[in-house]
């Protein structure tokens, strides 16, 4: 392990940060790491598929982004098939994180970077460079014992190649991630919770909205959720906003004068929709969750059908009392708001939010060598 590159000053630093393409929650949870990054004088390096880049542009138009194909990890239409289309891509998968490893070698050498930070891209780890890990699902859920220890026993021999992985939740009892994120093992690499991560704040916002929509998601699901949420807008007797979780996406859509319909909001207008919304309603995912909780809004989880993870996420934390969650399995919007809005009798939970002091102390700190492979 080289040493050169641990001892420079924060504003010498030249870091990667690059997010993984399932879903736009990985690219929006490293919008507060990269702003604590250039808040602390280091030069930030952006890469990704063509979606991060859209949405990592609008938040850093300066920054210099560099191209990295995506996992393009397709999801099953139907949930008892999800499973079983997931494991026939592991070789597809395989293939792009052996392509992520000479194109890290690559970008390295020609951009000069010092350090790399990976939201769970496999192979962005580096044999001579700090490099970072973040994943939130220590534990993966499969709905099956033995390949839960069989895919937390693969996706450790990966952990491990890397010099920390970080966990964005609250590291106490009081959390979101439950057995996902505090598993009883943990890697070989040291392991640092970070807190909450999310690119929103709160204030103090009339709630004129009634809903708000907000979609998000591999394909087919979210396509497929989009048309049951769109047949029953139409019948929908007040105003809602929908937001279809599409950043490329140019063509417009009208369901009726009731309803407003955008592809994409960028973080600072969605940070204010979601607060003048009564209601929100969404996937369950992890980077969803934790804008939700920051911001202490009332929300009706739907989990992608299938996807364990979400279901569980949704479960836990249905049954401790954070959010309100029903299946994607017969829908009924009217029905969902009316039980979502006997659910919520008090505040929501409040969990640690991460700091900038987080990033301070790891730029200031000289990283330990890991040769784990």
């Amino acid at each position: 392990m080289s040493g050169e590159n641990f001892n420079k000053p924060a504003n010498h630093l030249r870091i990667l940060v690059a997010p993984l393409d399932w879903g736009i929650g990985h690219t929006t949870r490293c919008i507060p790491i990269i702003y604590a990054l250039i808040k602390a004088g280091s030069t930030v390096l952006l890469a990704g598929d063509t979606t991060s880049e859209i949405i990592l542009k609008k938040e850093f138009p300066s920054l210099l982004f560099l191209p990295l194909k995506g996992y393009e990890v397709h999801y099953s239409r139907h949930k008892r098939w999800f499973l079983t289309k997931l494991l026939g891509q592991i070789p597809a998968i395989k293939r792009i994180i052996h392509y992520e490893q000479q194109w890290l070698l690559k970008v390295v050498k020609e951009q000069h970077i010092d350090r790399i930070i990976s939201d769970n891209r496999f192979g962005l780890y580096h044999q001579s460079l700090p490099c970072i890990y973040i994943t939130h699902q220590l534990f993966i859920e499969t709905g099956y014992t033995w390949l839960n220890n069989l895919a937390q026993k693969i996706h450790y021999s990966y952990i491990n190649r890397f010099t920390e992985c970080w966990i964005p939740d609250a590291e106490g009892q009081v959390n979101l991630g439950g057995s996902l994120s505090h598993p009883r093992k943990l890697p070989a690499v040291p392991v640092r919770y970070m807190g909450v991560l999310s690119r929103f704040s709160k204030t103090d916002l009339l709630r004129t909205n009634p809903l708000l929509i907000v979609l998000s998601g591999p394909e087919p699901q979210r396509s497929i959720f989009e048309t049951i949420i769109l047949a029953q807008l139409k019948r929908f007797s007040r105003q809602a906003i929908l937001v279809r979780g599409l950043p490329a996406e140019t063509t417009e859509m009208t369901v009726g004068s009731h309803v407003s319909i955008r592809n994409y909001v960028p973080a600072k207008a969605l940070n204010k929709l979601i607060q003048e919304s009564q209601f929100v309603l969404s996937r369950a995912g992890y980077s969803t969750i934790m804008d939700l909780a920051v911001l202490q809004q009332k929300a009706i989880l739907v989990p992608t059908p299938g996807q364990k993870e979400q279901e569980y996420l949704a479960d836990s934390l249905k049954d401790s009392q954070v959010f309100y969650s029903c299946p994607q399995k017969k829908f009924n919007l009217n029905i969902a708001l009316a039980e979502a809005a006997d659910f919520y009798k008090g505040d929501n939970l409040l969990v640690q939010r991460f700091d900038e002091k987080f990033i301070e102390h790891w730029l200031g700190n000289t990283p330990s060598a890991n040769h784990q492979q």
